[in-house]
């Protein structure tokens, strides 16, 4: 895959392998994620955090994600997210990766207030919540609002960036000319759907609009080591081909 050096490449991963081979591959950057497999990723551990660090030495950004599901949290929620904020700070992380919405589907500014007041020096990341929401343009005017936010991961309200290329490229344009003169400028980073076969469509749709970085990810699972097998499922893994759950899996 032939991209430019002036396209900052990010690698979502969670695992060390899955990280060494990112930057094998040409990352720049790393997003950290626990679980990435089932429903997109949740907040990593510490562990895994410093194991990575050891393991490469680029800069990575980590998911701040209590549980799947939604992007409304509680506020039991939201504490546990403020904690893991001050002990990756600790850790040396170059920022965090996060997103919160409302119950009607708009970014829930207020709290996201809070969350970047926590993360003081982190960069943020405000991650695919950004496609969950009512309305794009209306998401990007809010996050703007917010100030603070390094840049927003998004396929453009769509399955993948492929689909999403008419609305990537408005939200392009539309983030020069709202934050035309700031210090830090917001960057829009696409992710979902980039590989070989469409990298050169992107970038040719993208980078007149002021493209500088994407976003990709590239695991997948393998069978386990384990020999003995119960028969009978106890669902501790993740489905097979037949559905079942065998706990006989491991993503790399």
């Amino acid at each position: 895959m032939n991209i430019d050096e002036s396209i900052l490449i990010e690698v979502c991963v969670d695992s060390v392998a899955s990280a060494k081979n990112a930057v094998r591959g040409g990352a720049g950057r790393l997003e950290l994620c626990g679980s990435l497999g089932l429903g997109g990723g949740t907040t990593p551990s510490i562990g895994l955090l410093k194991a990575v660090q050891r393991a490469v030495n680029i800069p990575i950004m980590v998911m701040i994600r209590p549980r799947v599901g939604d992007f409304m949290y509680s506020e039991e929620e939201i504490e546990v997210m403020m904690e893991d904020v001050d002990a990756f700070r600790k850790h040396g992380v170059q920022g965090v990766v996060v997103g919160m919405l409302t119950a009607d589907g708009r970014i829930d500014v207020e709290r996201m207030k809070r969350f970047i007041d926590e993360a003081f020096a982190l960069e943020i990341c405000f991650h695919r919540a950004f496609d969950m929401t009512r309305d794009a343009d209306e998401a990007l005017r809010d996050i703007i609002s917010i100030g603070g936010i390094s840049r927003i991961l998004t396929s453009g309200h769509a399955q993948s960036v492929p689909d999403g290329l008419p609305t990537l490229a408005r939200l392009l344009e539309s983030t020069r000319q709202l934050t035309k003169g700031e210090h830090r400028a917001l960057s829009i980073l696409p992710g979902s759907g980039i590989g070989p076969r469409s990298i050169g469509r992107i970038l040719d749709a993208l980078r007149p609009q002021g493209l500088r970085e994407i976003h990709m990810s590239g695991g997948s699972w393998q069978d386990g080591g384990m020999k003995f097998q119960r028969a009978e499922s106890l669902g501790m893994g993740v489905p097979d081909t037949n559905g079942a759950s065998s706990g006989q899996q491991r993503r790399r």
